[in-house]
């Protein structure tokens, strides 16, 4: 969000992000763009989104747009509303298919309910995107209206564009970053590293926070320095973490069409940072490797898959490391924030028109 508000923004628009306090909320930083926070008294569940919609309807009735963005699904009703009551145009970000995610598609009767909302909601924006081809053709299929794509890649910065051929692995250390929830093959990997010639280091949280680190402490791999854990990180500080590991990991369990047909920014982020990866064997990425060839395709997580393909990159190809290595400096100006801002840009200047 904060590479969407700061294009169009740059482009000329007035913007202004509206989004949740958590109590575990980093402080807001400086923005070309104005920020807000809403807050309440739940935090999850259905009384929050019941709570999280009413206080976003009543915060948007009193502010003036010429057009009203919701993100995803649980935003869309009070902002279509609003889009509605003062004649503007409504636009529907779509940065997954929230109907089909781990959580909604686990409770039918709440999928239901997501599936309704979304069909309401998606035949009425005016403009409508998402973060890549697969899942605009979903949405494209089932509801036959066209989907932009604008994917969620990290903007690539000059001092990226310059950096030197990635160091030898040996001197580095896996990296997750990403939130610590159900279907991210994460206990997978904390078992395969045993196995695996090299440590980890894991940035984010998330559900499963607590579950992994007792996970990783049963087998012994927080005393040994083989996991490490370093909660929330800042986008700023988690790039220099990125910059400095061997092995990326993007890794997801096939639980939901959402996780499926996902295009995750951290395979940009990896890439950008000159990083191989280990990554799961899904249809977008596959679609990437096979032009770019920037990483290890996994088509399980099972421990032993992982941590054979951990130390083929590690240990035992350095020649193939290097080639991963070499195609990521190389693939990164193409997948760069760069050339997706021009596209974002035009479609709201066309919305305008």
């Amino acid at each position: 969000m904060q590479r969407i508000c700061g294009s169009l923004a740059a482009a000329g628009y007035r913007v202004q992000l509206v989004g949740w306090q958590r109590p575990t909320s980093p402080p807001l930083t400086a923005q070309p763009y104005q920020q807000h926070r809403l807050r309440g008294w739940f935090q999850k569940g259905k009384l929050f989104y019941l709570e999280y919609n009413l206080r976003l309807f009543i915060y948007l009735l009193g502010q003036r747009a010429a057009a009203w963005c919701a993100c995803d699904l649980d935003t869309a009703l009070p902002v279509w509303l609003r889009a509605r009551l003062g004649g503007q145009p409504f636009v529907y970000d779509a940065h997954e298919l929230f109907t089909e995610v781990p959580e909604v598609v686990a409770r039918p009767a709440v999928q239901r309910i997501w599936r309704w909302v979304e069909g309401f909601i998606v035949p009425r924006a005016r403009l409508a995107y998402t973060v890549g081809p697969a899942l605009a053709q979903v949405f494209e299929q089932r509801y036959g209206r066209p989907f932009a794509v604008v994917r969620n890649v990290s903007r690539l910065r000059t001092d990226e564009m310059l950096l030197p051929p990635t160091a030898a692995p040996a001197s580095g250390y896996i990296l997750y970053q990403g939130a610590l929830n159900m279907g991210r093959g994460l206990e997978g990997l904390i078992d395969a590293m045993p196995q695996v010639a090299g440590r980890l280091v894991i940035c984010g949280e998330g559900d499963l926070s607590a579950a992994l680190r007792e996970r990783a402490e049963r087998l012994g791999l927080l005393a040994s320095g083989k996991v490490e854990f370093r909660g929330f990180v800042l986008p700023e500080a988690l790039r220099e973490v990125t910059r400095h590991a061997a092995v990326g990991i993007m890794l997801l369990e096939n639980i939901g069409l959402s996780y499926y047909y996902s295009l995750a920014n951290k395979f940009f982020d990896y890439v950008h940072a000159g990083i191989p990866q280990v990554l799961i064997d899904f249809p977008e990425y596959r679609a990437l490797n096979d032009q770019f060839d920037v990483a290890e395709l996994v088509t399980d997580l099972a421990p032993a898959t992982l941590a054979a393909a951990l130390n083929r990159l590690l240990r035992d190809e350095p020649a193939r490391y290097q080639h991963l290595a070499e195609n990521c400096r190389r693939a990164a100006p193409q997948l760069s924030w760069q050339h997706e801002e021009q596209v974002l840009v035009k479609l709201f200047a066309g919305l305008f028109a």
